[in-house]
Parts: C-alpha cells; sequence; structure tokens
C-alpha cells in the first residue's frame, strides 16, 4: 500500500536514508536528516518522520520526547502503517506488550502484507503466549514468504504448542521434502530430532521410533539417537531391544544412574535379589565405577546383604577420605533399618581405629591411615545431626576438630550443627572461622554470609560478600546486577525477621524484578532460535518460562512480601514501633502477590 501522505522524490529520498541509518545505528545522522524534511514548511508535520524521529530519539534515551513526536506523528497521519508500527516499537522497548500489540494490527489494517509488521507481531505473540493469535500470524508469514526456512518452521512450531501435533508433523514432513536442500548439517540433524520430538509427544512411540532409524544416518548427534531409542522400546515393551540399547550406553558412560535404572527397567526383575545380583555383574565389568555400587545400596534390602555392601562402600569412603560421603549416603536414612546399620558400623570403625588403627578386630588387616579416624568423626557428627542428636554430634566434630585443627570441613559441619539445633549466632561464628581459615574460598564466604544473615548481621553479611564483589561498587549493588537471589532472598527474611518492613520489601521486589527479567530476556531467542534451528531446546526454555514462578527463590520472596503487607494491613506503619519510610509500591506487590497468598497462612 502506498503512504497515505507521500513525499516528493527528494523528500522521500533523505526518509529512507532516515531508515537506513535507524538500521545501521547512526541515530544521530538519522536527527539530521529527519530535520532537513520538517525543516521544511510543506512537511513540518509529515507523521511518518515525526514518527521515526521519535523513534530514533527513544534509541538516543531521549524516551518523553520520543513518545511525544510519535504521538504527533500517529495524529497527523492515523492511516500510516509506519506511525503505527514505529508506536508498537516504542510500546515494545516499554515492555508494554499488550498495547504494541494493538499498534501493531492497527497497522496491519492499513499494510495487511508488511512482512516486518507481522514478524514483529509473532514475536510478540509468542512472548505473551497468545498462541492462537501466533498461529494466524505464522499462517500469513508462511503464505506470503514460503520460501523462507523461517516461515516452514514457525507455522510448524504454533501448531505443534497448541496441542495440533498431526498438523506439525505433516509441515515438517512436506518443508524436509520439498524445501530441503544441501549437506545433511547440524541444522538439519535439529530439525529431524524436533521433528521426533513432535511425533513422540504425539504419544506415536512406534512412527518415532521408525522416523529415527530411517534417519540416523543423517542425524549427527549419535547419543540423542540411543538415548531416545531406547525410551521408545521401553514405552512400546520392546524389552530385549532396550536392553541391548542401555548396555551399550553403559559401555560408553558406565557412571549415568539413569542408563542403570532404564536397564533394570528392560530386565523387569521381580525381586530385590535379582537387581542386586544385576549390580554384581556391573561392578566386575566396570570396577573404578561408582554409580553401580551406590545405586545397589538402594536396592539391597536384606539386612545382612546391605551390611555386607555399604561396610565395604563406607571403608573405601572413608579410606579414600571422600567429604560428601554423607550427603551420599543420606538417601538411605529414610529406611530405619539401614540407618541402623550405617550407625553401627560408624561407631565400630571410630572404636577399632582408635584403639587398633583397623576398620575391624581382625589381626590380620592391614592398617589404616590416620586420616581415616578423622573422616570416621566427620561422618558420625553428620550421621547424629542428622539424627538431631545434638550433643553426641558436637562431641563427635570436636574430637575431629582436635585431630586435625587445620580442616575447613570440621568447622563448616560444626556450624550447620548448630545451626540445625536453633543456634544462629553460634553457627555463623564457627563459620567465621572456617572463612577466615581461607578467605580465597568463595564457597566458605558465601556460606558464612548466609548464615550472618540468618543471625540477623546483615551489614557484616554484606561486608563479608564484598571480598568477592566488583572493586569500587557497593556489595548490594553488585549482588542485584548479578542476580544473586540466594543473598537477596535470606536478607529479605532478616530485615522481616528484624522488622524492617521497607527494606524487606526492596529485596523481595528486586528479586521479583530478577525473574520478570528473565521473562524478558527470552525475547532475543524467539527469532534466534529459529534462525539456529535449535528448536528442541527453544521448546524446552518455552515451557520453563512458562513455570518459572514455581521457583523456590520466588516463592519466599513472595511469602516475605505477603506476611510483611499482611502485617502493615493489620498495623499500619504509623502506629507501629518502625522510622523507616513505607513502601508506595505497595498495590504493585499486592497485585504480583496475590495469586500466591492461598498457599501460606499468615503468622506460620
Amino acid at each position: 500500500m502506498p503512504p497515505s501522505n507521500p513525499l516528493p522524490p527528494k523528500e522521500n529520498a533523505l526518509f529512507k536514508r532516515i531508515l537506513r541509518c535507524y538500521e545501521h545505528k547512526q541515530y544521530k545522522n538519522g536527527l539530521k536528516f529527519a530535520k532537513q524534511i520538517l525543516s521544511n514548511p510543506k512537511f513540518a508535520e509529515h507523521g511518518e518522520t515525526l514518527a521515526m524521529k521519535g523513534l530514533t530519539l527513544n534509541c538516543l534515551g531521549r524516551k518523553e520526547e520520543a513518545y511525544e513526536y510519535v504521538r504527533r506523528g500517529l495524529r497527523n497521519d492515523l492511516k500510516s502503517p509506519v506511525c503505527w508500527h514505529v508506536y508498537g516499537l516504542l510500546q515494545r522497548s516499554d515492555k508494554k506488550y499488550d498495547e504494541a500489540i494493538k499498534c501493531y494490527r492497527n497497522a496491519l489494517k492499513w499494510e495487511k502484507e508488511n512482512i516486518q509488521i507481522l514478524r514483529d507481531l509473532s514475536l510478540l505473540q509468542i512472548q505473551m503466549r497468545d498462541l492462537e493469535g501466533y498461529k494466524d500470524t505464522r499462517y500469513q508469514l508462511f503464505m506470503l514468504r514460503p520460501t523462507q526456512r523461517a516461515s516452514w518452521i514457525g507455522f510448524a512450531m504454533s501448531y505443534h504448542l497448541l496441542g495440533d501435533y498431526e498438523m506439525a508433523n505433516s509441515i515438517l514432513d512436506a518443508f524436509r521434502t520439498n524445501q530441503m536442500k544441501g549437506p545433511h548439517d547440524y541444522e538439519h540433524s535439529e530439525l529431524l530430532l524436533y521433528q521426533n520430538m513432535v511425533l513422540a509427544e504425539s504419544g506415536q512411540y512406534d512412527r518415532a521410533l521408525q522416523h529415527l532409524n530411517k534417519f540416523s544416518s543423517q542425524i549427527l548427534d549419535k547419543l540423542s539417537i540411543k538415548e531416545t531409542s531406547g525410551e521408545y522400546y521401553l514405552k512400546l515393551m520392546r524389552f530385549r531391544d532396550a536392553e541391548n540399547v542401555y548396555e551399550g550406553l553403559l559401555k560408553r558412560n558406565p557412571e549415568n544412574v539413569m542408563y542403570y535404572q532404564k536397564l533394570m527397567e528392560a530386565k523387569r526383575f521381580s525381586n530385590p535379589d535379582q537387581k542386586v545380583a544385576f549390580f554384581d555383574v556391573y561392578k566386575k565389568e566396570y570396577p573404578k565405577a561408582i554409580a553401580p555400587r551406590r545405586l545397589q545400596l538402594t536396592e539391597a534390602h536384606a539386612q545382612p546383604v546391605f551390611e555386607r555392601l555399604v561396610d565395604e562402600y563406607l571403608r573405601h569412603g572413608l579410606h579414600k577420605g571422600i567429604p560428601p560421603l554423607f550427603v551420599d549416603l543420606r538417601s538411605l536414612y529414610s529406611d530405619q533399618i539401614k540407618a541402623d546399620t550405617i550407625e553401627k558400623l560408624i561407631l565400630q570403625y571410630i572404636e577399632n581405629l582408635t584403639s587398633k588403627g583397623t576398620f575391624s578386630a581382625d589381626p590380620n588387616e592391614e592398617k589404616q591411615p590416620a586420616s581415616a579416624l578423622l573422616w570416621a568423626y566427620y561422618y558420625a557428627a553428620q550421621h547424629f545431626d542428622y539424627k538431631k542428636q545434638t550433643d553426641v554430634a558436637l562431641r563427635y566434630i570436636d574430637a575431629a576438630i582436635e585431630h586435625t585443627p587445620t580442616l575447613i570441613e570440621l568447622f563448616i559441619v560444626k556450624g550447620r550443627i548448630y545451626k540445625h539445633a536453633g543456634d544462629p549466632v553460634s553457627a555463623y561464628q564457627w563459620l567465621e572461622e572456617a572463612q577466615a581459615m581461607d578467605t580465597a574460598d568463595r564457597y566458605v564466604n558465601s556460606k558464612c554470609a548466609r548464615y550472618m544473615l540468618r543471625a540477623g548481621h546483615v551489614k557484616r553479611a554484606e561486608e563479608m560478600c564484598a571480598k568477592f564483589t566488583r572493586e569500587g561498587v557497593p556489595a548490594t549493588e553488585n549482588l542485584n546486577e548479578m542476580q544473586c537471589m540466594w543473598f537477596q532472598t535470606e536478607a529479605a527474611a532478616a530485615y522481616q525477621r528484624s522488622q524492617q518492613w521497607g527494606d524487606a520489601l526492596k529485596k523481595a521486589h528486586e528479586v521479583d524484578r530478577h525473574f520478570s527479567e528473565i521473562m524478558e530476556d527470552q525475547f532475543d531467542f524467539h527469532s534466534y532460535c529459529m534462525r539456529k534451528m535449535t528448536l528442541r531446546s527453544y521448546v524446552g526454555l518455552l515451557r520453563l518460562e512458562d513455570v518459572l514462578r514455581a521457583h523456590p527463590f520466588y516463592f519466599r520472596c513472595a511469602r516475605v512480601a505477603i506476611r510483611v503487607y499482611l502485617r502493615l494491613d493489620a498495623c499500619p506503619l504509623q502506629d507501629a514501633p518502625q522510622t523507616a519510610e513505607p513502601d508506595t509500591g505497595q498495590s504493585l506487590c499486592l497485585s504480583l502477590f496475590t495469586p500466591l497468598t492461598h498457599q501460606y497462612d499468615y503468622g506460620t
């Protein structure tokens, strides 16, 4: 459609130069050309030029002027698709996506087949999850540009996201057979795997398996082929084929826990003894692998068998000095018999190592290194801490510290014991001592800061974190810039406990902004992933973003904000013993967190 208010050739050439300057980010030059057009009294109110000047000013950070010029341009040319498109771009830059969509739709009323407007509209629709609208827009783009790969892929994906798998597969099939030319490269491989994903999600595992086998020579990700085919064989109850696949995968990576679990599923064991024997085979086949030894402990339920296996596992871990041994075995404590067995063995080790230097009373057993007793104490302290026997846990960790007073892990565990016992002050003091032993250890630094926050020492925690933040910038500012949500979540809770309501809400808002930024950051990937053909990862990203605010950090900060607002509602600030200024964003925050209030009881 021709412009509703066309310019003469000379001014039109200048207008095109404004567009080129905008595309090449030469904003100052663009303003000069706009000025040349608008300085002519005949075109001082030319709508499209005014709109482009506003868009250029927006790129230079002059937002108020930008809106003024764009609105002025619209008033002078309401039928111009350029003016509406530019207004939409301004709204999009301010994250007002609903308003931007309305502007794009108005632009399309006057120029229905404008490719750029349709593309921009489709990006906003997928961002806002308007899947029906996205499908319609991708259909229009497909009809206008049927030779472009992105048109086919976007059209197919619109049906996939709506759950119309058959239509999505048909489009991908047509594209692959009619359009695909050239070498079978990575992008072609990803397209085939994406099509296979569509078939699998439709529940047609037989077709998906046939598709995978048919195009396996064109798919470059051979590991995905094997893992996916194994899943399909299990779904189709072709257990012998599944066994062969997972046995091959175990040769490739004998430490992958999932492969063992899937292989057991394929073998359909009827009793625990078969599972124990199954792991015996792989322990011999892969003697250096830890996974079969650890998984065997989960499946061993007969007490004598479990005791024999865990005895071997514990001795190996204590001899080698593996600090996370307790964390590794902690999941077994859900079975009380297994927990009691481990306790009995650990106490025997400590007794024998203390008196004889060996794990057992056997006089022929080889002597263990002195560190074995240290790690036995270390394990026993964590074991009894888990059982809430604080005094016993402290006795063993003190014995470990007396044995080796230079091991940082011991002081961390002692701090954790005090934390679990409900003494946050002693907990942070022990962590502070651990941190002083190695000031270059970022993990210990962060752990110490967290314990300080839980003890209510917010300023000291900020000073602790400042050792690892950028110099010359306040620690809180740099932590916020790095989206360090664990710190902000703990700080919000600390401020709430000390009744510093304004600071608590400030930290909760910071975390909420991080999640909003993560949601907005996906915008750049809508076109990038379509272009690079990382389609499976892209679908995964969209589904992750849909449940993003289910993350524990968000929920914890939401709970803090809800409780603070309920407290302020019950006791207004002027009546409360509080000097901080009230937060002016109460209504906004309430609107953000109201959907979560039913999950928490006030005051719990």
